[in-house]
């Protein structure tokens, strides 16, 4: 198989983003960015982010998982602790995690640190979810070999019928990551390839420093 992508290009023209304007916190200026793509440009979930981790194995891996709270102190996402991620982030906290909006011509690179949240806030959010979501977290044996497709869906009808009256509550291997960032850069597409990349950082003092990088 053999197919050239060479001729594959696009002009990024809708945006700009000078040093000067930016604000001194990064999680400001991505508040900013998530709410005007949120808004004003079509894209399906916005909050979805790639997720990138070093294995057990020593290879880095990647996957789209969704961003459920964002705050001055990290990002929050929700998965089985007995995934391969979770496995990967138990090993090597250190991650990666992006959001690429095609919309908007932009791109965010987080690199931080990961860590569990208080049990009692993954007990709140796993009580906001549907109940078949809930029920699909104690079905999912997450990242394991399975037989069959049918398998999980037999297993869950089973789980409907005993769960058709009672409160699901949450998995003790089911629950949220914060990752604590250290790193934030922000791209914005530009013309003839002269991106705009203002990259922030943490320094010995945990105060962000901010440079603008060559594209």
């Amino acid at each position: 198989m053999n197919k050239d992508l060479s001729n594959y290009r696009k002009s990024y023209e809708k945006g700009e983003l000078r040093l000067k304007d930016t604000p001194e916190n990064p999680l400001e200026l991505f508040r900013t960015w998530f709410n005007e793509v949120d808004n004003h440009f079509p894209q399906d979930e916005t909050n979805a982010m790639t997720l990138s981790t070093i294995g057990i194995d020593g290879f880095p891996k990647s996957r789209v998982v969704l961003l459920k709270k964002f705050s001055y102190q990290g990002f929050i996402f929700y998965t089985n602790y007995d995934s391969e991620k979770g496995k990967a982030i138990s090993n090597n906290p250190n991650v990666c995690l992006s959001f690429f909006w095609p919309a908007a011509e932009r791109q965010i690179t987080i690199k931080g640190k990961a860590e569990k949240i208080a049990e009692n806030l993954s007990d709140g959010y796993f009580e906001s979810r549907p109940k078949g979501s809930q029920l699909g977290a104690l079905v999912s044996k997450q990242s394991s070999i399975i037989n069959s497709r049918e398998e999980l869906e037999n297993q869950l009808k089973i789980l409907e019928q005993d769960y058709s009256n009672k409160e699901v509550l949450r998995p003790s291997n089911w629950g949220g990551y914060i990752v604590k960032p250290i790193s934030i850069e922000f791209w914005q597409g530009r013309p003839n390839r002269l991106h705009d990349r203002i990259l922030y950082a943490l320094n010995s003092d945990s105060l962000w420093i901010k440079n603008r990088l060559s594209p």
